[in-house]
């Protein structure tokens, strides 16, 4: 037999004129953080005390869940003290209820009334599974014998319930039944109905049926279908409060958790970041900025999701992986040129046109949403010509004309290629210094004069200037009808005249007294290679006869390379010749 072979595929539930894949989500559902119970049992190192505390404070302050389950009192000392330091220490909010779990056991559920005395709201959560391989592997009973555990366990907790609700404590009680997906939907609704009859459950007091997958064992449309089948199926459906607690074998969980919801579901068990038992529970922060970017309030904040993550790592010291939606280091980040071209132009379309939707390709969200430090666009081999320019713009307010892109963009690109890495925000700045902002040669200029005159209602522009080459030093001068033709006539005639001028920008770069201009210049050479220059003063004219200087040193230098590059391929040729 193939290794496959051994394993028994998933019996789907026959369900006729199924309603959900016609539906669609429209609100948010109950969330209630199962963090400090299923999440901490998890962990290579269980929370301690602090760190729960730390936990629940950002749940329940900051985030805003309204329902917790802080964890299983009846399982250990350390667990009972948690839970009874919660209640005593004043930390749960009047509008918060805590959860706690027990298994359907008469002595577990005593220990469990113990630890809750004092508490405001408690959701009484008690499970026993009922799947068809728990039945024949671990309880080695039929459904009878199941339901009968979960009944005598719903008789008891209803008895015990009901001095603690006189004495003022308001308390709900919710009924798991344990490895629901695998159960039989004719069996879990049987168990179900009669666990609410139990509790006596009514339209006023209705009872939470969390319906869990608990290892995840079939498609998400499949799991969807069961719940529409239950929901149908189930005696006074107006009694009960559909839960789901999804996990992510399969790695499926949102998708799970999403369909099972059009499906009849309500209300949603889940863990920050996917934590929880093998390959984690569904994911909170997915789920819920998944309603947020179809418009729908998810009725949590995450704006400050960088110190969600650092509380998350530093409590249950596990890592959020660089891709995990929404949260991770590079989800708002762009490699691919194509991409960092067309968020650079989403960023610019939003600003001309004054929307006040998000509009930027490849960025699901706006990522300020969530408080992130933004750096949608990172450079590596794989960038193209629009990622330098936009992290040029928005980190360093050098706003380079798009001609010029290309340019600067293959100028970087050889750079990452070069180094094998990364290039940082920094980095490129460097690169832009060294390549525009620090050529100071074959030509500089060490004095010059502008003046301006008007004359008839025209303006003259008067340039006086002294230029060095190498070792020798010229005066020019000229005149025109701006700083930039008055720069060009008193060249002309000079070996520096021998470019075309095509284009010119300017822009502001620092506000206040210390403002600066930048200019960006560019030129064509007798070979019809297009060469930019870029010049930075506090007078605006100025910095625009240093974009001129930097484009025809830029272009001399370049000119000189390709000689010398010439003149070794003809020595190579030589000497392969001889």
């Amino acid at each position: 037999m193939k290794g496959f072979e051994k394993y028994i595929p998933f019996t789907p539930q026959p369900i006729e004129n199924r309603t959900w894949p016609d539906k669609s989500l429209t609100k948010a559902p109950v969330w209630c953080s199962v963090d400090l119970r299923d999440g901490n049992q998890a962990l290579i190192d269980p929370m301690n005390l602090d760190e729960k505390l730390e936990m629940f404070h950002m749940l329940v302050d900051e985030i805003g869940v309204k329902e917790v389950e802080i964890g299983f009192p009846s399982a250990s000392e350390t667990e009972y003290a948690i839970c009874r330091e919660l209640i005593e220490g004043g930390h749960i909010p009047d509008d918060v209820t805590i959860q706690v779990l027990v298994q359907a056991r008469p002595h577990l559920i005593r220990k469990t009334f113990e630890a809750i005395q004092g508490a405001k709201h408690v959701i009484f959560h008690f499970y026993n599974s009922t799947s068809t391989l728990q039945r024949q592997v671990v309880f080695r009973t039929d459904v009878a014998g199941v339901k009968k555990i979960a009944t005598d366990a719903a008789a008891l907790i209803y008895e015990m319930a009901g001095p603690v609700i006189q004495g003022g404590m308001d308390v709900r009680f919710e009924y798991s039944p344990e490895s629901f997906m695998g159960t039989e939907m004719d069996a879990a609704v049987e168990i179900c109905a009669a666990v609410l009859d139990e509790l006596h459950a009514d339209q006023n007091h209705r009872v939470i049926l969390n319906l869990p997958t608990t290892v995840e064992n079939c498609m998400p449309n499949r799991f969807a279908d069961e719940i529409e089948y239950f929901v149908r199926n189930l005696p006074g459906r107006e009694r009960a409060i559909i839960s789901l607690h999804p996990h992510n074998d399969r790695g499926c969980g949102i998708a799970t958790t999403e369909m099972a919801l059009l499906a009849g579901g309500e209300r949603v068990e889940a863990c920050l970041f996917g934590n929880g038992e093998r390959t984690g529970n569904a994911d909170l922060v997915t789920l819920a900025m998944n309603l947020y970017s179809q418009g729908i309030d998810p009725e949590l904040d995450f704006t400050h999701m960088d110190r969600i993550i650092q509380m998350y790592q530093r409590c249950t010291k596990m890592r959020v992986p660089e891709r995990h939606p929404y949260a991770g280091e590079l989800v708002f980040t762009a490699f691919s040129g194509s991409h960092q071209d067309a968020i650079n132009k989403g960023f610019h379309y939003m600003e001309e046109t004054g929307t006040d939707k998000w509009m930027v390709p490849y960025l699901p969200i706006d990522p300020s949403d969530l408080g992130r430090s933004y750096e949608p666009v990172r450079i590596n081999s794989q960038s193209g010509k629009g990622g330098a320019a936009f992290i040029m713009s928005h980190k360093f307010g050098f706003d380079m004309p798009k001609a010029m892109h290309r340019e600067f963009g293959a100028i970087v690109q050889r750079e990452s290629d070069r180094q094998g890495v990364e290039l940082k925000p920094e980095t490129i700045y460097q690169l832009f210094e060294q390549e525009y902002l620090k050529v100071d040669g074959p030509y500089s200029l060490i004095q010059n004069k502008l003046g301006a005159d008007v004359e008839n209602g025209v303006a003259h522009s008067h340039f006086y200037g002294k230029l060095r080459h190498k070792d020798t030093v010229f005066e020019v001068t000229g005149e025109g009808n701006g700083p930039i033709d008055a720069f060009f006539n008193a060249i002309r005639g000079e070996r520096m005249d021998r470019y075309e001028f095509i284009d010119y920008k300017e822009h502001a770069i620092s506000a206040g007294s210390d403002s600066q201009a930048v200019a960006y210049i560019q030129l064509r050479n007798k070979q019809g290679r297009d060469i930019f220059g870029v010049g930075i003063d506090h007078n605006i004219s100025m910095a625009s006869i240093k974009a001129i200087l930097c484009a025809i040193n830029r272009a001399r230098s370049m000119e000189h390379r390709e000689k010398e590059a010439a003149k070794r391929a003809g020595s190579v040729g030589t000497d392969s010749a001889n």
